[in-house]
C-alpha cells in the first residue's frame, strides 16, 4: 500500500469519526429536559383596540397583561377598575398601556373639557373654506389669526393671536385625518388660548373679518409684525403724512475775507566762483578763476 492510499483512508476515518461524534452530541442535546425561566412580572393595562381622544373607557376596551417587573411603566395602571369610566386625552394604540397622562383627572369626564389644560380657554370661531384654509386647519395644527378692520378713510390688517393651536374641526377632534395629511371641511374651529387672547379673538370677530393662516408645526417663534394699511398696498406710497417742516432761520452771510498782500521774494545769491587747485613746490593752494 503506498503513502497516498494510507492518507486517504485516515481522511476518510476521521471524517465517520467526526460526523458519528456529531450525531451523538446532537441526539444527548434533543435528549435534554427543555428548562424554563420564570422571570418576574407584574400587571398593566392595555387598550384592547385604537382609542381616540375623548373616549371614555369601557370595561370592553381594557385588557390586563404581565409586565417585566425589572422595567416597571411610569404611571400605569394594574387594575381596569382605576381607569374605567375615564376620559382618553390623549390618542391610544391597541396593546398600548393606558398610563395615567393619557387619562383625564378622576369625575372629569370624557369629551374635550378634560383636554384643555388648566389657565387655558377652548373657544370657536366661524370659518369657510377660505377662512379654514381649505379644509387643512384640522385638530393638531397651529394657526395665526388675522383681523381686517374697515375705517372711514382705509382699512387695516392686523394679527391678533399668534400660534394657537387647533383643538377641533367642526364636531371632530381626532387627529386621525391631520395625520394622514386629508382635510376636513367645516364651518366652525375650535382654538386653545389663554384668556386674554380669547378676549382679543371675540372683539376681533365683532369688529372685523377674522382669517386663519397656517403654520409649521415646527416653527413655533412668534410672528410680529407691524399690521398693513390700505396706503401702503401700492408702491411708493406712504402709510402717513408726513409732518410740515418746522421755517428755517436766515444764515448770516460772512464778511469777504481781506486780500493777503504777496511776500517779497529776495532776489538770487550770485553764483560762487570757480576755483583751482595748485600745486607748487609740495604745495597745495587753491586759486579763483577771474
Amino acid at each position: 500500500m503506498n503513502r497516498n492510499t494510507r492518507t486517504l483512508i485516515v481522511l476518510l476515518v476521521a471524517v465517520i469519526v467526526a460526523g458519528i461524534a456529531t450525531f451523538g452530541v446532537y441526539r444527548a442535546v434533543q435528549r435534554m429536559p427543555v428548562r424554563e425561566v420564570e422571570v418576574a412580572h407584574t400587571y398593566v393595562i392595555v387598550a384592547t383596540r385604537p382609542l381616540a381622544m375623548g373616549v371614555r373607557l369601557a370595561p370592553a376596551d381594557l385588557k390586563v397583561v404581565p409586565w417585566p417587573a425589572r422595567a416597571p411603566l411610569a404611571g400605569a395602571h394594574a387594575t381596569v377598575d382605576e381607569v374605567v369610566n375615564r376620559g382618553v386625552i390623549s390618542a391610544v394604540l391597541e396593546n398600548e398601556p393606558v398610563t395615567e397622562a393619557k387619562l383625564a383627572p378622576l369625575e372629569a369626564g370624557a369629551g374635550l373639557p378634560p383636554t384643555i389644560p388648566p389657565g387655558m380657554r377652548a373657544i370657536s370661531v366661524r370659518v369657510n373654506e377660505v377662512v379654514g384654509v381649505a379644509g387643512f386647519v384640522v385638530p393638531g395644527t397651529h394657526v395665526d389669526l388675522y383681523v381686517t378692520l374697515k375705517r372711514t378713510n382705509e382699512s387695516e390688517t392686523r394679527i391678533v393671536v399668534s400660534n394657537v393651536q387647533v383643538l377641533t374641526a367642526g364636531t371632530r377632534y381626532d387627529q386621525e385625518k391631520a395625520k394622514s395629511g386629508e382635510a376636513m371641511p367645516s364651518s366652525v374651529v375650535t382654538l386653545l388660548m389663554a384668556p386674554e387672547d380669547a378676549e382679543r379673538t371675540v372683539l376681533a370677530s365683532s369688529e372685523g373679518q377674522i382669517m386663519l393662516a397656517l403654520r409649521n408645526p415646527l416653527d413655533a417663534a412668534a410672528t410680529a409684525t407691524r399690521g398693513t394699511r390700505t396706503g401702503s398696498l401700492f408702491v411708493g406710497e406712504q402709510t402717513h403724512v408726513a409732518a410740515p417742516a418746522a421755517p428755517s432761520r436766515p444764515k448770516a452771510v460772512a464778511a469777504p475775507p481781506a486780500p493777503v498782500a504777496a511776500p517779497v521774494v529776495p532776489p538770487p545769491l550770485p553764483p560762487p566762483p570757480y576755483v583751482v587747485e595748485a600745486i607748487r613746490a609740495a604745495k597745495r593752494s587753491a586759486e579763483p578763476i577771474r
